[in-house]
């Protein structure tokens, strides 16, 4: 996952990337407002976290144009001020959340944890809308369950099934086994995360090209896995 921070307090902001990084997350810091619009414009950022005080272009401004321009990156803002006024202003904005300063590390974290689980969510109902995600040669049909790869039917057991999609509806965010086991198997699950390993291992073998070289689901080294984001 990768996360941007638009601050122009250098030393609050390198102290959110301290914690952010723990998600785990890639977290890139930008502390001048019309530079943070740029970035986050990239459309490589999966989470901005954006002062509402800038130097050059403010906070509002940036969400405003963000949605505008139909980027509907999750944001959480942030504000010196508590006024009412302030958050709503930014809340209507299309900020999903506030966060006052002073904060702690630990309301930061969460903050951002239950935005990305909304988030996710809200991106799971629409695609089960569309019925059909695509990811370069494979095809998961939501409604029927069923995988191909370009005319090939792929035959999966219901948990390689369920792996498989939920890596192909968050391509690029990387998931620690652990998080895949509580995802799939649920958080009561007692199992180990080998558990994890055996299923990736049986499902690279039935939809990847070149099992040396896996092209749809990688490694993500000292993390765990991802669906690769850029095909």
């Amino acid at each position: 996952m990768n996360i941007l921070i638009v601050e122009d307090d250098s030393n609050i902001a390198q102290l959110m990337a301290m914690h952010l990084r723990d998600l785990p997350a890639q977290v890139t810091v930008i502390h001048h407002g019309w530079l943070g619009l740029d970035e986050a414009m990239s459309g490589k950022y999966d989470f901005l976290v954006l002062d509402l005080m800038l130097p050059g272009l403010g906070g509002l401004e940036i969400c405003r144009q963000l949605r505008q321009r139909k980027q509907f990156i999750p944001v959480l803002m942030l504000t010196a001020k508590s006024e009412e006024q302030d958050k709503i202003a930014g809340l209507e904005m299309g900020a999903d959340d506030y966060l006052t300063k002073p904060f702690s590390p630990g309301e930061l974290l969460a903050r951002v944890r239950t935005i990305l689980r909304r988030s996710q969510r809200e991106s799971r109902q629409m695609e089960k809308k569309l019925q059909r995600i695509e990811r370069g040669a494979l095809c998961i049909d939501l409604e029927m369950k069923t995988v191909n790869k370009g005319a090939q039917r792929i035959e999966l057991t219901a948990k390689e099934y369920e792996i498989l999609q939920l890596f192909m509806q968050n391509p690029g965010r990387s998931y620690t086994r652990q998080e895949i086991l509580d995802e799939i198997w649920g958080e009561q699950f007692e199992g180990l995360e080998h558990t994890v390993n055996s299923h990736i291992n049986r499902l690279r073998a039935k939809i990847e090209d070149n099992l040396a070289q896996p092209g749809y689901i990688l490694t993500a080294w000292g993390i765990g896995y991802k669906f690769n984001n850029e095909l």
